[in-house]
């Protein structure tokens, strides 16, 4: 099973390959801004360890 980590971390290697079109790049990028912001949303639903 793929972790979101895992899933942007697979995105970002994509991108920085030479050999994509326009058209895959930007999908690309759609893909990681969204998985980022799902990465955002659940470590702000984490909750704080105590101290």
């Amino acid at each position: 099973m793929t972790t979101l980590h895992d899933h942007i971390q697979m995105l970002r290697a994509e991108l920085a390959s030479f050999h994509l079109s326009r058209r895959e790049r930007r999908q690309i990028e759609r893909e990681l801004k969204v998985a980022l912001a799902q990465q955002t949303r659940v470590e702000s639903d984490r909750p704080t360890p105590p101290h």
